[in-house]
C-alpha cells in the first residue's frame, strides 16, 4: 500500500492527538479538525484500551512497536483493524506513527480460520447442543453476539422450538406458534435472510429488549434461515445492543454460509436419531424393544451390584389376546397393543423400563427399588389399570394381564436368570387364572 494511504498520527504524552495526516477521514470518518485535540484512547475499541495504553507506555519507555495491532470505531460506528508503527521523540514528547488500515485483510483471515473451525466442528460433534455452542463461540470472534440463538420448526405441529438459546436479558422462550410474530417466525415463514437495526423497527419486540448485561436496548438483529433439501427447518439468530458493532451485508454473507453448515448438521443428527430409534424402539408401540432393554438391563444391574442394591422385572403377556386377533382381525389387535403400551405407561416411573419383547409380551425393569413389596405394588396397578375396557375402534375390549415377578439378587444374578423366573412366574399365575377368565 501506498503510504499516502495511511495515516500520520503525532500523540502527546498525555495521549492527545496533536496532528493527524488528511487521511485520517479515510480510516477514521473524522477529519484532521474533529480528531486534534481529542484524546486519543477515546476512539480505541473498548476491549482493546488496556493493551493500548499498555503499548503507549511501552513506546514511552523507549522501546519502538513496529507491527502493534488494536481496533478503533469510526465516527459511523464501523470498527476498523489498525496497524501501527510507533516510536518516541524524547526531544519533541510526543509518540510518532503510521497507522494502516488492514480491516479487509484481518477480517479474510479470520473468516477463513472460523469457516475451517465450523466445519471441523460439523463434522467431529455428534451433540447438537455441543455443537451449537461450538458454533456459537466461534461466531463471536467474528460478530457481536449478544444474544445468540437456534430455532428450529416442525411443520407436523406447527411449532417452533429453541434447542439453544443465549439471551442474558430473557428466560428460554416456550415453544411458539409459526404464525406469531417475531423475528425468527419471520425468518423461517419467509425462508429470507433478516437485517434490522432499531431504527428499521423502533416498537418491534425485538428493538425494545434492554440487555440485563449493559442496559442498552438491541441496536442490530440478524436472522438467517437454515435450509435442508426439504425446506427451511429453522433459524439461527443473532443480535446486538453495541452501538459501535452493528450487523452488515459482510456479517450477513458469513451467517449464510454458517447456516448451511449448521442445517446440514441437523439434518444428518436428526436422521441418525430416526435410524437409531428404529433400531432400539418397537415400530408398534415406540417403546423400547428387546436390544435397549438389555443395555438398560446391563446398566441396572451393574448399579445394583456396585451399590448393593436391589431391581425388579415383571413380566407380563395378554390373557386370550390371540382370540382378539383370531376375532377382530390383525388391525385391531395392533390398535389393543398400542393402548396397552399407553395404558402401562402411565403406571411407571421415570427412572423405570417398559419393553416390548414381541408379540403380547411386555417387560417392566423397576430399578433401584427399596422393597421387594414395591414390585406387587406396581403389578397390583398395572392390573387395576387394566380394569376398565379399551376402545378398539368403537368396539369395547376388556383384557387382563398374567404378571410374573423377579427380584435380583433374590431369584437371580444376571439378565438370564432373572428373565426366566419371571417368564414361569407370569405362567404360573396365567394358569392359576385361567378357569376364572372371562370373555371378553
Amino acid at each position: 500500500m501506498d503510504l499516502l494511504l495511511d495515516v500520520i498520527c503525532v500523540v502527546d504524552k498525555e495521549g492527545r492527538f496533536v496532528y493527524v495526516s488528511a487521511a485520517c477521514e479515510r480510516i477514521f470518518g473524522y477529519t484532521p479538525e474533529e480528531m486534534v485535540g481529542r484524546s486519543m484512547i477515546e476512539l480505541v475499541f473498548p476491549e482493546d484500551r488496556e493493551c493500548t495504553l499498555q503499548a503507549a507506555a511501552e513506546i514511552i519507555s523507549g522501546e519502538p512497536r513496529p507491527h502493534f495491532e488494536n481496533r478503533y470505531v469510526r465516527k459511523d460506528g464501523q470498527v476498523v483493524n489498525i496497524m501501527w508503527s510507533a516510536r518516541w521523540s524524547e526531544a519533541d514528547q510526543v509518540r510518532i506513527a503510521v497507522a494502516r488500515d488492514i480491516t479487509l485483510s484481518k477480517r479474510a483471515e479470520q473468516m477463513q480460520a472460523a469457516l475451517y473451525a465450523i466445519s471441523e466442528a460439523v463434522h467431529e460433534v455428534d451433540d447438537l447442543g455441543t455443537l451449537f455452542q461450538r458454533i456459537h463461540r466461534i461466531i463471536g470472534t467474528l460478530l457481536p453476539t449478544t444474544h445468540f440463538y437456534i430455532a428450529l420448526y416442525d411443520e407436523v405441529s406447527g411449532e417452533v422450538s429453541f434447542p439453544y438459546h443465549v439471551d442474558e436479558s430473557a428466560p428460554l422462550p416456550a415453544p411458539q406458534q409459526i404464525d406469531s410474530d417475531t423475528l425468527c417466525n419471520r425468518v423461517i415463514r419467509d425462508g429470507q435472510t433478516l437485517l434490522l437495526t432499531s431504527e428499521d423497527e423502533p416498537g418491534s419486540a425485538e428493538a425494545s429488549v434492554a440487555c440485563s448485561l449493559c442496559g442498552h436496548y438491541l441496536k442490530s438483529s440478524l436472522g438467517v434461515p437454515l435450509r435442508s433439501r426439504n425446506g427451511t427447518i429453522g433459524a439461527l439468530i443473532v443480535q446486538s445492543c453495541a452501538e459501535h458493532a452493528r450487523y452488515t451485508e459482510r456479517d450477513r454473507e458469513l451467517l449464510q454460509f454458517v447456516s448451511r453448515q449448521v442445517a446440514d448438521a441437523i439434518e444428518r443428527k436428526q436422521m441418525m436419531d430416526r435410524l437409531q430409534h428404529i433400531a432400539l424402539h418397537d415400530q408398534l408401540t415406540g417403546l423400547p424393544n428387546r436390544a435397549l432393554f438389555h443395555d438398560r438391563m446391563q446398566l441396572a444391574l451393574a448399579k445394583a451390584r456396585r451399590h448393593q442394591g436391589q431391581l425388579a422385572l415383571l413380566y407380563l403377556d395378554l390373557d386370550k389376546f390371540k382370540a382378539v386377533n383370531d376375532t377382530f382381525g390383525h388391525m385391531i389387535g395392533d390398535l389393543l397393543l398400542e393402548k396397552v403400551a399407553r395404558r402401562l405407561e402411565l403406571c411407571m416411573r421415570k427412572c423405570d423400563t417398559l419393553a416390548r419383547l414381541g408379540g403380547d409380551e411386555f417387560v417392566v425393569l423397576l430399578e433401584t427399588i427399596e422393597q421387594p413389596e414395591q414390585a406387587a405394588l406396581v403389578a397390583e396397578k398395572i392390573r387395576h389399570a387394566f380394569a376398565s375396557p379399551f376402545d378398539l375402534a368403537g368396539r369395547q375390549v376388556h383384557i387382563l394381564p398374567s404378571i410374573g415377578i423377579a427380584l435380583f439378587p433374590l431369584h437371580g444374578s444376571d439378565e438370564e436368570q432373572l428373565l426366566r423366573h419371571a417368564d414361569d412366574a407370569m405362567y404360573s399365575a396365567k394358569k392359576l387364572r385361567a378357569p376364572r377368565r372371562k370373555a371378553f
